[in-house]
């Protein structure tokens, strides 16, 4: 037998094991679909929910020596396979049937979604969800609004304009009458640009949390803006105002001090306020501006102010007097605790105000931090040895031992030089059974106004199938017309009962799932946060339900106004799902401006998983001599 012989026979007996593995691969599969029960899916997901099923089943194996195997062949390795499972193994199977010239075979049941009606379904429910798309951006753009967006119409106008496709309201924040406020601003928006943006509010759900701290001290610092040389770049603004009770300073004052009325009243711009600060040291306040509801004054110096500091006006006259005020009340600084490695952490189940550790005068420990949690079941559930989490994993600790009404943390991750810990921050126990409904008493409540305000209602820390159940019953009780559905994956277990929940879901007639990457990386490790992420779009795209890629996408951008390098490539990878969401910032319409060009150039180069083969500027980079030269020494004359 010659070489090509032996060659061509191994060839065959290749084409023979893959059609058998393969083949025997898709009548598993197969069956997996049709043994699923769909009568409670809503008639429009039916056919993706049985691909859903195709997919966990062929992800049940291990592939990666098939696919290479097929890849050697030259053909598909079936890694687009998500949105059309059975067709994708039907296209291989055909192939490799006519390599190995078999016939064709038509006995095989159908496939339920094929090459084009997968990549359909996803767009006709993702325009369901989401609202149509920006013309020339297929992913749409969420954010988040702070509460000036209820009172700051102009706000809402250009976040529109800019490009937002979806308002989010965050119910954890803000009351009813500020939504309303916004919902208000952004119906008169959509009029005014004739366009349409979808309202999202996103129900606060069961999230621990650290009680309050025992407030600091009452003092403000007014500091000007400086270069890196400490040279004053801008001034310091200060509004003075009077001191009653219900005024609102200007949105842009940085510092608002209380005054007498009658001593505001006789300022004048061009005069100088002179006093000596908190710490003593001689500073004035030049007046720039007076109006009828106080007067702005510009600090050149870093000043520290307390109530009862004076302040004596100096006229522009030689012959007027020196009238002398003193600052009222101003509100004391938010309670903090600082937290280093080795420290313990006493977490106490009552809501006391926590406090710092305390040091006897030759700075031994008397007594260590204290700070409370919002929910008095983890005391019930966890177990020395457990992990916990801070305000979104920057501290970390383990659990020393659990004592009545008390957790004793040792901390073992937190800044080098320690960690601030601050009211109302997050509290994860990734490895802690905790049994807590997904609506809260409060989520109850605001359903109400959710079920005729909103197009989506987002379910925060979605964990099992009857948290989606129980929030599709109460919306029925509410509504004719409920909102559509997106589950929040935050957990590990809702990571874990993610295709349970999805099938829940897809009962309702609409529904979508946010990855919150920011609870999601604590509770799963960070080091696993893009593994994750990955899977839930897989899973997402396999059923044909859009995803919303949430957590911390352009934060230094939208929050100081300078995007970081790594968040850049971060909301670049955003093209892979539907929607992105951008959190508030005073720079957010710059986030929502960056991030329009991002996601428009990107998709020109990817869809989904997909590269994109569009022509490339830098393929045209060699001069066409170079190129020919290359070529004729590759190919020979």
């Amino acid at each position: 037998m010659t070489g090509m012989e032996t060659d061509v026979r191994r060839r065959g007996s290749e084409l023979e094991s893959l059609l058998q593995e393969l083949a025997g691969l898709r009548d598993e599969i197969a069956a997996s679909g049709e043994r699923a029960a769909l009568d409670t899916i809503d008639p429009r997901y039916r056919a993706s929910a049985r691909n859903l099923f195709h997919y966990l089943a062929l992800r049940r194996h291990d592939l990666r020596p098939l696919q290479q195997r097929l890849t050697e062949l030259g053909l598909s390795s079936l890694g687009r396979a998500e949105s059309h499972v059975l067709a994708s193994l039907d296209a291989v199977l055909d192939v490799l049937r006519q390599l190995a010239q078999r016939p064709t075979q038509d006995a095989r049941t159908a496939a339920p979604v094929d090459f084009a009606e997968g990549e359909r379904l996803l767009a006709e429910n993702t325009e369901r969800l989401l609202g149509p798309a920006s013309s020339g951006r297929a992913v749409r753009i969420m954010v988040t609004m702070p509460t000036e967006a209820a009172h700051n119409y102009q706000l809402v106008h250009d976040l529109v304009r800019l490009g937002m496709n979806c308002m989010r309201i965050n119910c954890a924040h803000d009351d009813a009458a500020t939504w309303a406020g916004m919902v208000h601003n952004l119906r008169r928006a959509e009029s005014e640009l004739h366009t349409r943006c979808r309202v999202v509010m996103d129900l606060a759900g069961p999230k621990l949390r650290t009680g309050p701290i025992e407030p600091g001290e009452a003092v403000v610092r007014i500091r000007p803006q400086r270069d890196a040389f400490g040279r004053v770049l801008a001034n310091a603004r200060v509004w003075l105002a009077p001191a009653v009770d219900g005024d609102v300073p200007p949105p842009d004052a940085g510092t608002t001090l209380p005054l007498p009325a009658a001593w505001i009243a006789r300022l004048r711009p061009g005069e100088r306020v002179a006093l000596n600060d908190a710490r003593g040291a001689a500073r004035e306040l030049a007046i720039v501006d007076v109006t009828r509801h106080g007067a702005w004054a510009e600090a050149a110096k870093t000043t520290y102010i307390v109530p009862g500091t004076v302040l004596r006006r100096r006229g522009v006259a030689d012959d007027e007097p020196e009238l002398e005020a003193a600052v009222g009340d101003l509100p004391a600084a938010p309670g903090k605790l600082r937290v280093a490695v080795g420290d313990l952490l006493v977490v106490t189940r009552d809501l006391v105000p926590g406090r710092p550790a305390s040091v006897d005068s030759g700075g031994v420990l008397v007594s260590p931090a204290t700070i409370g949690c919002t929910m008095a079941a983890v005391f019930d559930h966890a177990k020395p040895g457990e992990p916990i989490w801070f305000d979104d994993g920057k501290i970390g600790g383990t659990i020393k031992s659990v004592e009545p009404g008390r957790i004793v943390v040792l901390i073992t991750r937190a800044r080098a030089n320690g960690a601030k810990l601050v009211a109302d921050r997050g509290i994860n126990l990734p490895d802690t059974s905790l049994s807590l409904a997904a609506l809260t008493p409060q989520d109850l409540e605001d359903l109400e106004f959710v079920a005729r305000h909103a197009d989506i209602v987002e379910l925060s820390f979605a964990n099992t199938a009857r948290d989606v159940e129980m929030l599709q019953r109460h919306l029925r009780q509410l509504t004719d017309h409920a909102p559509a559905i997106v589950l929040k994956i935050e957990t590990r277990r809702g990571f874990e009962n993610l295709p349970d929940m999805l099938l829940a879901a897809m009962r309702s007639p609409c529904c979508g799932v946010m990855i919150a990457r920011g609870d999601l990386a604590v509770e799963c490790g960070f080091e696993r946060l893009a593994e994750v992420q990955e899977e839930i779009l897989w899973i997402c795209e396999a059923a044909h339900v859009p995803v919303i890629w949430a957590t911390q996408v352009l934060e230094t951008l939208a929050k100081s106004g300078v995007p970081s390098r790594a968040e850049i490539t971060d909301a670049a990878m955003g093209d892979r799902a539907e929607c992105v969401m951008l959190n508030k910032g005073p720079h957010v319409l710059s986030a929502v401006r960056a991030l329009d060009d991002i996601l428009r150039r990107m998709q020109a180069h990817q869809m989904k998983k997909r590269s994109m083969l569009r022509e490339l500027h830098l393929a045209h980079a060699l001069p066409a001599d170079v190129f020919d030269a290359l070529t004729t020494e590759t190919h020979g004359t």
